[in-house]
């Protein structure tokens, strides 16, 4: 039986591990953030009418009105539904009805709670899917996009279960010090799926093959060299098969750093705009901003386990129990959200960065701008995002603010 000094006890651990975890992600994000990434200060964004006709404009606005409506419903109703499951006596009830070891039932929780709240958006998910397909930015035939929604669905399941199981584990072995011991092993969790999720998660989405030699190939390894960034390989992706949207990016770490492209990218623009989104997908590598993510990754969840431990010692079940699985579900979503604004932050000042060494490495602002034409043009963006969205759940600068960049440093 638990003493009485256990849960006051707990809550110093978890006081301790909650301020540690806050004062590494200060500490990281003040030494590995560009905070002024771009020379002479970030200037006004540009006006859309200096790149776009008023129509391409216009289209942007109309799909990203209901795009909107139709994502923050979403997630709207994810919260509500998480909280009444976590929050109330539903959750631990559902959670009584399931049989086995403890480890079997966290398991069975997650996947169950994964499931109600999938079933709750799916309308959402699926009118936004149609929304898509009537603008033309996706290709995907609805049996595709069944199979990705199942297999998304199974890497979250899988993913979380791991972090349930560790956490009541924790709990259970080590009654007082479980924030500690769990924090660090949720730090540990977060840079381990660093080296995980090029490997095995993205071949579940698409197929890779290497670009044939010839000169992209070329000059995107020319390019590589010219950014002191090794690549072992660069491939392409079969993303036109799901989407119209153009992308490239860098996977792996040291020797096994890959450089992926869209098939799209290569098909539907420019050499030059190509090495373009190359040139700023290696700035990212160069930097190690994979890696500076997975630091502050790491310290947030050191910091999150702490403030777990701070508000389930307050609560019965306490994290020893597997009837506490929605309780930390629904912290856990509403946690996410209340940190985007500090998580998208620090991505737009990244993204921002590997713009601007994008522009110093390739000498070609006209290729930069026209390519950002391109990808919002492909992605129908809204040029003019309402600014309290852009501060909550933008990742990247707004075109016409890199836009406006490139003319700058092309001045």
């Amino acid at each position: 039986m638990r003493t009485s000094r256990e849960r006051p006890d707990q809550r110093r651990v978890a006081l301790a591990v909650t301020l540690a975890g806050g004062l590494v992600f200060v500490a990281l994000a003040a030494w590995l953030v560009p905070w002024h990434p771009v020379p002479g200060g970030t200037p006004a964004p540009a006006d859309p009418a200096s790149v776009f006709t008023p129509a391409e404009i216009q289209r942007g606005e109309d799909y990203a009105r209901w795009a909107r409506v139709w994502s923050w419903s979403s997630l709207a109703v994810s919260l509500v539904v998480a909280c009444v499951l976590g929050l109330g006596p539903w959750g631990a009830r559902l959670v009584d009805r399931l049989r086995g070891w403890w480890w079997v039932r966290v398991v069975l929780a997650v996947a169950a709670l994964a499931v109600i709240g999938r079933v709750v958006t799916l309308p959402f998910a699926v009118l936004l899917r149609q929304r898509a397909l009537d603008h033309g930015l996706s290709t995907q035939a609805w049996s595709g996009f069944t199979a990705d929604v199942v297999k998304n669905e199974l890497v979250t399941i899988v993913a979380t279960s791991i972090v349930l199981v560790v956490l009541v584990a924790c709990a259970r072995r080590w009654t007082r010090a479980w924030p500690a011991v769990a924090g660090g092993l949720m730090a540990a969790l977060v840079l381990a799926g660093s080296f995980v999720y090029p490997v095995v998660i993205e071949p579940l989405f698409n197929s890779f093959t290497s670009l044939p030699y010839g000169t992209l190939r070329t000059e995107v390894l020319d390019l590589a060299a010219r950014e002191h960034v090794p690549v072992d390989d660069v491939l392409v992706a079969d993303a036109s098969r799901r989407t119209t949207t153009l992308n490239a990016y860098v996977s792996g770490f040291g020797g096994t750093r890959r450089v992926v492209l869209y098939d799209n990218l290569v098909d539907d623009v420019s050499r030059d705009q190509a090495l373009s989104v190359v040139a700023h997908e290696l700035a990212h590598a160069r930097h190690d901003d994979v890696l500076t993510g997975s630091l502050l990754g790491a310290a947030g969840a050191a910091f999150g386990v702490g403030l777990l431990g701070l508000l389930v010692g307050r609560r019965r079940p306490d994290m020893s129990d597997p009837r506490v699985v929605p309780l930390v579900l629904a912290l856990l979503a509403l946690g996410t959200v209340l940190a985007s604004p500090v998580e998208n932050g620090i991505s737009r000042e990244i993204e921002t960065r590997a713009d601007v060494d994008a522009l110093e490495t390739t000498h070609d602002p006209d290729a930069f701008i026209g390519v950002q034409r391109q990808l919002a043009l492909h992605s129908q963006a809204d040029l003019t995002p309402p600014a309290w969205a852009q501060f909550w759940f933008g990742s990247h600068p707004t075109t016409m603010t890199r836009i406006a960049i490139a003319r700058q440093l092309g001045e």
